[in-house]
């Protein structure tokens, strides 16, 4: 199966109702977010996905803030499968349940393959989990270094 070009602006991975769903489940969890931050969180979120799609084997992991918008948008379980079916690799989730786990190197490279895709990462929403300066989140997560997310690709179809 091909996968179609990204488009230039991740939002545009999703429907805008979806996107706003999502955006909304980020909101709930957190009843003081401004909108505006909810939809760059679901946005770096929809870059994460995108990177970890396009890099199977490769270790990758969110911030402790974009991991929030991770999980909205599986939370919408049937969108996020079609997600990833467009995207080449389902990515799934194996939580880290240490909130001070913190391993800059992994979203170093995390950072480094969303800009590959074309994407530009929103340099405030990948800092360290102590950095709570910006936003404060309800996930109790962070994917580094343990639990980096490493995706097995679905088999190519014979013919």
């Amino acid at each position: 199966m091909s996968v179609d070009p990204l488009p230039v602006i991740a939002r545009g991975l999703i429907l805008d109702s979806e996107f706003t769903s999502c955006r909304g489940t980020v909101m709930d969890a957190n009843p003081d977010m401004p909108e505006e931050m909810a939809g760059r969180i679901v946005e770096e979120a929809l870059k994460f996905v995108a990177a970890c799609a396009a890099n199977p084997a490769t270790g990758l992991a969110p911030s402790r803030i974009v991991d929030e918008g991770w999980h909205a948008l599986i939370l919408h379980t049937a969108m996020y499968a079609e997600l990833c079916d467009r995207l080449g690799s389902f990515v799934h989730h194996f939580p880290g349940y240490d909130p001070t786990n913190y391993d800059p190197p992994i979203i170093d490279r995390t950072r480094d393959l969303i800009t590959a895709l074309g994407y530009s990462p929103d340099p405030e929403l990948w800092g360290p989990p102590s950095d709570e300066t910006l936003v404060s989140v309800a996930a109790q997560c962070q994917h580094a270094p343990d639990c980096t997310i490493v995706i097995i690709p679905k088999p190519k179809p014979k013919g």
